[in-house]
């Protein structure tokens, strides 16, 4: 409301004194002198960038002079006006610039005359060029006009937050001068760091510069240094940024532990001053500086500095864009002319209205040219002294980038670059732009720092609030499973697993925690967990220990550390002891499976008989015989006990892949065969939570537990059906009357119960994934120090050595009927393999008969005769399918040499073969 204000009376001011300075005014007359093309310039003489900016100017606007090519024999006139801090001397220059026929300017210095004379602009068809204007509010929709010249501090924010979040930091406070540019600034850093889920926890605001007293900076330090934080960010102009570090160092806060990061105000001052009178109270700070890369013109521009400024001030980025920008002008006033463009200006219509007497405006005119102009400069595409100059369609310069500097005794030194193309790097800008953009976490990189303290240590980023307060820890105070967490005899202190494994951490960080336990509850119940939690985020407490299970509820209001113990919910109900029966022989199998087991064996001996049929005479004879055969065959394989040979290539492939698969499943099963008998065996009519919620039974949970809610809000059970009990004995009691026909809690919990209590047991699996953490608030840099300290006790073994010293009692054995059946998943590979093998066996045979079929009967049945004929024919080839294969003789003789060297083969047997060999040969003999 203040500053609306403020904004009300500034642009009452300045309509006024326009009204002023208008009045008696004579109007441009039409005659132009286009020899002479007017430029003007409005800066701050008195402060860095103003004194670079004049002098860079200035040698410009000689240089471009000097070169009757660029303005084809025309002159620059720049002239500058020193605003000498005040935004009102800023306006009066600039009208004075509107009224004189000037077609460009260059500036204002701070953005907030850009804002209100970015309006005149727009009006009068002007361009403002400026290079230290970066307010990122400036947008080109608003403001057409107006063209910043230098990367916006969009990108030197963007740039302050890669880094912040390339060291881990987490909480950031903001130290600025409260004007638009600053303000504006910061503002877009806070919104960069929570793209990076990082955040700016104080804002600190400063009066505008050069107004801030001591008092002001020392005010607000104060406040700073009794936070958590200790990443802080300046982002101001040079005279209030030296006052910060100044009296930051009578406050002790350059030292150890602080990290200090400037924007480009602090590069400014250390390139155009002397070094020792100003890195002596801000050692270890790191700042930016716009980066410009080396050439021949920019090293002799250098050179030629000390002379153009008689050795007054040093030489800054700004006054490299400051010369820059002039040449802009006068490359785009060379393709204006060049487009036959001429200087020209008419009346303005919105003041056509005024009729005013005692007003003459008509002195404020319309620049004809200045859209053309205008895009003329965005057309730009040039190499000056800052490196290729072009804009992109928002405006902004083509791959802004930063040096990234740290600040030392003896000045300064560059740790690495900052681009918006690549990120962080120790490599050049220039260099990367040549290969494909990488902005990967790996990719990053920067060189060692020295950090405020003289120390090479990367800061923490954060302290314990320097207030006196030790740590409230919230601790549940448990009436059930007190080995967990407990009270002490009625004391304070607290003892258990999960204040171990705390104690335990908190001794691997590397900084003292000052805290204290405070119970939470009753005493006489457990407490509500979800409202322990729930105090964390209300700052009734800093912390909460105990077994808090993580569930994603608790993790939208806190942050939790790594868990130090898995859990998950599972359900425990009365199991009673499975008696042997006349069947129990078939419990290692599902039915499904022995169903598909015997599918498999009567499968296989129907393929082998088909395969073997035609050439093996085993498997040929009457019918009954045969399916007596098959069945024999196909079960005996069981045992490896089939007395028939198999001759056919494809039916011992097929054997071989069978004879595998019956050694897989016999073996299972005589394994689990074994098991079920010598280990003993628990049945319940509840198989798991699926069962239990489709049955209409009421469930236990334990008070305080989040089970209730999962219950009603994930899977929809009614809340009459749920019975709250507070101990492992009223567990036990509702378990064995039947008040409840199960209980639904967290495994550590039910193992522990179990421990004492074995006619119950875990029935199914766990039907949620979680674990046990302790919670800190949201963003708190504790929690991340404490899972690092966690996993280093996992990584040592620690943790299990509590685990073992508080919850070392093993449940009592138990195993399910239904566990323990093999399934037909278990096999489903083997099988498939199997049937492909049957299949592919089954297609090649039967395309090597129908083969043999076409040779041996080719059609020659006429049309009239095609339907009885095709029966015909159908009726021949199965009686070629059931006929005895012809054998040639060298086949013969193999099976008869095979046959008498069969161990196995009774003598009448081989004798019979060898009767019905010869008399095969003898009647092939003629027709050889």
């Amino acid at each position: 409301m203040q500053l609306a204000y403020h904004r009300f009376w500034m642009n009452l001011l300045c309509l006024t004194l326009t009204l002023i300075l208008l009045h008696g005014a004579s109007r441009v007359g039409a005659s132009r002198h286009d020899d002479v093309v007017k430029i003007g310039a409005i800066f701050t003489l008195k402060t860095i960038n103003g004194r670079v900016s004049k002098i860079a100017i200035q040698a410009a606007e000689k240089d471009v002079n000097s070169d009757p090519r660029i303005l084809g024999g025309r002159k620059l006139s720049i002239t500058i006006h020193d605003s000498n801090f005040s935004g009102f001397l800023s306006f009066i220059g600039a009208l004075k610039f509107l009224m004189t026929d000037t077609v460009a300017i260059i500036g204002p210095q701070n953005s907030v005359m850009a804002h209100v004379l970015s309006h005149l602009a727009n009006e009068l068809h002007v361009p403002l060029l400026s290079f230290t204007a970066l307010d990122p509010t400036l947008t080109p929709l608003q403001y057409p006009y107006f063209v910043q010249t230098a990367p916006s501090d969009e990108f030197q924010m963007s740039a302050v937050a890669d880094m912040i979040s390339y060291f881990g930091w987490r909480e950031v406070i903001a130290v600025f001068s409260d004007d638009d540019q600053s303000r504006n600034g910061i503002t877009v850093l806070g919104d960069k760091l929570a793209e990076r889920r990082c955040k700016l926890s104080y804002k600190a605001a400063l009066p505008p510069d050069p107004t801030a007293t001591p008092s002001d900076v020392t005010t607000q330090l104060v406040k700073i240094t009794s936070m958590e934080a200790r990443v802080i960010v300046l982002h101001t102009f040079a005279q209030t940024g030296l006052l910060v570090f100044d009296v930051a160092q009578k406050l002790g806060m350059m030292t150890k532990g602080y990290v200090w990061i400037a924007t480009a105000w602090l590069s400014t001052v250390l390139d155009s001053t002397s070094a020792s009178n100003t890195s002596n109270s801000m050692q270890g700070v790191l700042t930016f500086c716009p980066h410009t890369p080396q050439s021949r013109r920019k090293q002799s521009f250098i050179s030629r500095w000390k002379h153009l400024s008689n050795g007054s001030i040093g030489l800054n980025p700004y006054g490299l864009y400051a010369y820059d920008s002039v040449w802009m002008i006068a490359q785009a006033l060379k393709l204006f002319f060049d487009q036959n463009g001429t200087i020209s200006f008419s009346n303005n219509t919105n003041l056509s209205g005024m009729k005013e007497e005692t007003l003459d405006l008509g002195a404020l005119s319309v620049f004809d040219g200045g859209k053309q102009l205008l895009d003329n400069i965005l057309r730009i595409n040039m190499t000056g002294l800052t490196g290729p100059i072009q804009f992109g369609p928002d405006r902004s310069p083509l791959h802004p980038s930063y040096d990234i500097l740290n600040v030392i005794a003896t000045g300064y030194r560059r740790i690495g670059f900052w681009s918006n193309y690549s990120g962080l790097s120790v490599i050049t800008p220039e260099k990367l732009h040549a290969k494909p953009a990488n902005r990967s976490i790996s990719s990053q990189h920067l060189n060692r720092v020295i950090w405020p303290g003289n120390t090479t240590e990367k800061p923490r980023g954060w302290v314990f609030p320097n207030n006196g307060r030790q740590l409230r820890i919230g601790v549940p105070n448990r009436v059930s499973y007190r080995d967990m967490v407990s009270q002490v005899n009625g004391t304070n202190q607290v003892q258990g697993y999960c204040i171990d494994i705390f104690l335990a951490a908190i001794k691997l960080l590397p900084y003292a925690v000052q805290y204290k336990f405070v119970l939470y509850g009753d005493g006489h119940k457990n407490p509500s967990y979800y409202d322990l939690v729930n105090m964390i985020h209300s700052d009734v407490f800093d912390a909460a220990v105990g077994d808090i299970a993580i569930v994603t509820g608790r993790t939208k209001i806190v942050d939790f550390t790594q868990p130090y113990i898995e859990s998950g919910l599972v359900v425990v109900a009365p199991v009673k002891k499975l008696k042997s029966n006349a069947w129990a022989f078939l419990r290692p199998f599902t039915p499904l499976m022995w169903g598909v087991t015997a599918f498999f064996f009567l499968l296989v001996g129907a393929v082998v008989w088909i395969l073997e049929h035609r050439t093996n005479d085993e498997f040929r004879g009457p019918p009954k015989e045969q399916i007596v055969t098959v069945l024999w065959f196909s079960f005996s394989t069981m045992f490896f006990a089939h007395r028939e040979n198999t001759v056919s290539p494809l039916g011992r492939v097929v054997l071989l892949i069978w004879l595998f698969v019956v050694l897989i499943i016999t073996s299972s099963y005589t394994a689990s065969l074994t098991s079920i008998f010598t280990v003993q065996q628990l049945s319940s009519p509840i198989t798991g939570i699926d069962s239990l919620i489709s049955s209409s039974e009421r469930i236990g949970y334990q008070v305080g537990s989040f089970a209730a809610n999962y219950l009603t809000e994930e899977l929809n059970i009614p809340k009459h059906r749920l019975v709250p009990l507070g101990s492992p004995e009223e567990y036990a009691v509702a378990l064995e009357r039947g008040t409840v026909a199960a209980v639904v809690d967290e495994r550590p919990y039910v193992e522990l119960f179990l421990s004492d209590h074995c006619k119950f047991s875990i029935r199914g699996q766990e039907f949620t994934k979680s674990g046990w953490g302790f919670a800190f608030p949201r963003g708190s840099p504790l929690a991340i120090d404490m899972s690092t300290a966690i996993l280093t006790l996992s990584e040592n073994g620690e943790l299990q050595r509590i685990l073992e010293k508080w919850l070392s009692e093993k449940a009592c054995g138990f195993h399910s009927t239904e566990d323990e059946q093999l399934q037909l998943n278990s096999f489903r590979g083997l099988f498939l393999i199997c049937g492909i093998a049957c299949f592919l066996a089954l297609f090649i045979y039967f395309s090597s008969v129908v083969h043999q079929f076409s040779k041996k009967s080719p059609q020659k049945a006429g049309p009239s005769n095609r339907c009885r004929s095709r029966s015909a024919r159908i009726q021949t080839f199965l009686n070629f399918v059931d006929e005895k294969e012809d054998v040639s003789p060298k086949k013969l003789k193999r099976k008869l040499e095979y046959i008498s060297s069969n161990a196995y083969t009774t003598e009448n047997r081989l004798r019979s073969i060898s009767t019905r060999v010869q008399v095969d040969l003898s009647q092939e003999a003629p027709s050889g």
